[in-house]
This record gives C-alpha cells, sequence and structure tokens, in this order.
C-alpha cells in the first residue's frame, strides 16, 4: 500500500471512530464480491491513509461468505503476499495464501503481539476476515503501538531501547511447534543455513529438539511515517505471562532453560515479574475490540498496531492473509540484531 496521510481520503470513507474499538468504515449496497472489489478498489488510497493514522480499520458491511471472497478483497487491499515464517502457533492452510488467524483453543485468550517481530523481515499489513463471528466474545483486539510505548514507564522503556530483548525458543513435539513445522523443512542444513542468514543462534538437542535464541530491538520506527512503536514478543512469551499452574508444570518437567518460549534483555539478564507486569499493564490500557460479524474485514497496520484474541464460545472462523513485506534494516532498530545476548 501507498502509506499517505490524507485528511480528505480518510474524510471520504466516513468513518466511525469511537475510544472503544477500531475505526470502522461501512461498505452498505455492496451485494455481490464484484460490488465489493470495485467499493475496495475506489478507496485503497483512503485506507492506507487511515492505516497510517489509526494503525487498524474495520470494513463491515461487505458480502465476504468463503475463502474465496477473502482472497479477492486480499487481492485488492495488498500488491504482495508475505508467508508466515518461524512459525510459532497452529494454523491451518485455506490454500490462495489464506490461513486461520490461528487453532489454538477457543478458552485460551491471544495476547496483544506484533506479527513476526522477532523476525528480519515481517508483514507490514495483516488482513483478517470473518466468515463465521462467535457466540460470544472472540474479538481480534488490538492497541495503538505508538500508545503502549507511551504507557510504559520511561526508565524501563528506556532500559529496552538500550538493551534490546532475546527471545529463546526449544521446538519439541507436543509443547510447542516442532522445528521442521516452525521453519518449513525437515531438512537439519536448511534450518542451520537460515538460523545463520537470520541472526539466530542454534543449538540441537537430545531426541531431535532444537534451542534458539535471538537479540532483536523493542523499538522499531515505521518506515513511512517514521513514528517509533513498541515492536516485539517480550511480554507475550515471557514466564512471568504464563499462567502460574501452567509454568509451574513446564519449569517441572523441562526446568528453567527448557521452556517452549521464554524472553530476557538483550544482554540476557533476567526481566523481573513487576517489569513484565508493567508492560502487560501498558497493553491493557491502549486494547481496543469491536465484536466480529460475518463480513467483516479488519486492515491491521502490522507496526502501529498490535493484536491480539479473547476467549470465546461456539463456533469461530476468522481468516488471516500478510501481506507488504518490512525490512526491520529500514525502521531504525534501536540495537542490531544478534544471534546471542550482547553485552550492554
Amino acid at each position: 500500500m501507498d502509506v499517505t496521510v490524507n485528511d480528505r481520503a480518510i474524510a471520504e470513507l466516513g468513518l466511525s471512530v469511537g475510544e472503544s474499538g477500531p475505526p470502522i468504515a461501512r461498505a452498505d449496497g455492496t451485494s455481490s464480491m464484484e460490488d465489493a472489489r470495485a467499493w475496495l478498489t475506489e478507496r485503497r488510497g483512503a485506507f492506507s491513509a487511515a492505516l497510517a493514522r489509526y494503525g487498524c480499520l474495520l470494513v463491515r458491511g461487505l458480502p465476504i461468505a468463503s475463502v474465496h471472497d477473502f482472497a479477492g478483497a486480499r487481492d485488492v487491499l495488498l500488491d504482495q503476499r508475505v508467508s508466515y515464517r518461524e512459525k510459532a502457533t497452529p494454523r491451518s492452510d485455506y490454500g490462495e495464501g489464506v490461513l486461520s488467524s490461528t487453532d489454538l483453543p477457543s478458552a485460551q485468550v491471544i495476547r496483544l503481539h506484533n506479527e513476526n517481530s522477532y523476525t528480519l523481515d515481517f508483514p507490514g499489513v495483516l488482513l483478517f476476515g470473518c466468515l463465521v463471528a462467535p457466540e460470544e466474545g472472540g474479538a481480534t483486539t488490538v492497541a495503538d503501538t505508538r500508545e503502549v510505548l507511551a504507557r510504559i514507564p520511561a526508565e524501563l522503556a528506556d532500559r529496552f531501547r538500550r538493551l534490546g530483548w532475546v527471545l529463546a525458543r526449544n521446538y519439541r513435539e507436543h509443547v510447542s511447534l516442532p522445528w521442521p513445522t516452525a521453519f518449513g523443512t525437515s531438512d537439519r542444513a536448511a534450518v542451520e543455513d537460515y538460523c545463520r542468514r537470520s541472526s539466530i543462534g542454534i543449538r540441537w538437542l537430545p531426541d531431535d529438539g532444537l534451542a534458539t535464541t535471538q537479540r532483536r530491538a523493542t523499538t522499531i520506527h515505521h518506515p513511512v511515517t517514521g513514528e517509533e512503536v513498541w515492536f516485539n514478543h517480550i511480554a507475550f512469551w515471557s514466564r512471568h505471562s504464563l499462567d502460574p499452574d501452567v509454568r509451574d508444570v513446564l519449569l517441572s518437567s523441562y526446568g528453567p532453560d527448557g521452556l517452549p518460549f521464554d524472553t530476557f534483555y538483550g544482554d540476557g539478564s533476567p526481566i523481573d515479574a513487576e517489569d513484565v507486569a508493567a508492560l502487560n499493564a501498558a497493553y491493557d490500557g491502549a486494547q481496543r475490540r469491536e465484536s466480529w460479524r460475518a463480513g467483516d474485514l479488519l486492515l491491521v497496520d502490522n507496526i502501529l498496531s498490535c493484536h491480539g484474541r479473547e476467549a470465546f464460545r461456539g463456533d469461530r472462523k476468522i481468516l488471516v492473509a500478510m501481506g507488504e513485506q518490512v525490512s526491520l534494516a529500514d525502521c531504525r532498530p534501536t540495537v542490531e540484531p544478534a544471534p546471542e545476548p550482547v553485552a550492554g
């Protein structure tokens, strides 16, 4: 997308902007997918401008009823498809470059995060679509990452800016995704080559397991707007964000270095529970939500907005497509990527 902030273009959408949810544009009168594609095409520039301002945008009233319909809308809105790499959550692949948003159990809340914040290239825009709305809950939650950063205590944010963060992963069957699924290959040499090129430290474990580490920046700058944002999975994958009972079981089973995911300061030092609580409070304070309706589309600028998922009851079918690849190097990260912790 050509992201240009343009007041006139945004005004053409007639957005409903509230304090509790994403801005909403109504596509009333689009009775066919031909109408829908024309309606979306006419407003591409306005969508780009709205994303640059608000970070996300819900489009309501489209006749999207199938994966094929959703893929058609995606092809209008996104110029480039981006694949899901270094996978961390189970998803169904519906073809046409369309995935399920997640296949995690309905009772599990998914905390706010930016897609692939730990990779060197990541999708700049996400497109979600609703085919089946849940009976209760299940909203795809969002938060402006500029606001999240502003809500983090200044001293804590400055420390993270200086040190960055480290993601430590252990790939095992039945506990997290096995490494062949996460990397899309069962060839160890191919995984080693990918990790070397991607600044990921690697250690093979007994029983065909894999442990990795990677240091990344905690804040980056949007490559077009230049704004600094909070962009990482620090709280999302911290041991302190786990349910205490789950954490106790994992620690007793695999030890402190064997958790499926954990995060540290960029110099390898532990992150206190109080610091993680402060980060989660910043996310909670900035969170917005809108209940899904069948046919809804949710556009998310993956840098300016993070996203999550509520627990839910009933059937739920939410699709996702990723596009508009962005290179971390173009986002002025505050620390350089490294395969392991780096002394501050």
